[in-house]
């Protein structure tokens, strides 16, 4: 029961980020943005679907027990993540988007990290299945999304890098 609500509540707070993300994109478009990066997008989005059926299949497999320690860590995240979306503002996607003479945000979380909702996301992807001890979800898709990560810093610093 607690991973089902559980589950459900991870995949309602990533569908709530996309239609943010939807919101800032069309504002970002009427601004006159481009985007960067559009073939390896698809490629995120598939990443963060398998990683939340990996979580379900690997508990109906596993029944991993509850962590209170994993499940406070990820409330902590939700909260920086929150911090990090509202430092960028509109400027906040899911995608490279860059709009015409805009600087780079250096508030909130961004005054201490280059790409802190890079972080996040790496830290969410071993908390979320470590709050049921998935480990084998948790490993995986740690290395699949370092390996994502590296393709996706090196063409948000190729964006940032035409002027």
């Amino acid at each position: 029961m607690y991973f089902i609500l559980f589950i459900c509540f991870v995949v309602l707070q990533r569908l709530l980020e996309l239609v943010v993300a939807k919101r800032n994109e069309k504002w970002a478009r009427s601004q006159g943005a481009t985007e960067y990066g559009q073939g390896h997008y698809p490629y995120i989005v598939l990443l963060h679907t398998l990683f939340i059926i990996a979580l379900i299949i690997e508990y109906l497999f596993k029944s991993g027990s509850f962590s209170l320690s994993f499940m406070i860590a990820f409330l902590l995240l939700i909260m920086i993540k929150g911090w990090v979306i509202s430092s960028l503002g509109r400027y906040w996607n899911t995608k490279i988007l860059r709009i015409p003479n805009s600087v780079l945000v250096k508030k909130g979380f961004y005054k201490l990290f280059k790409h802190p909702n890079y972080f996040i996301v790496i830290c969410e992807i071993i908390v979320i299945p470590m709050v049921f001890n998935l480990y084998v979800t948790a490993i995986i898709f740690t290395l699949l999304n370092a390996l994502m990560l590296n393709v996706r810093i090196r063409a948000e610093e190729k964006a940032w890098a035409i002027d």
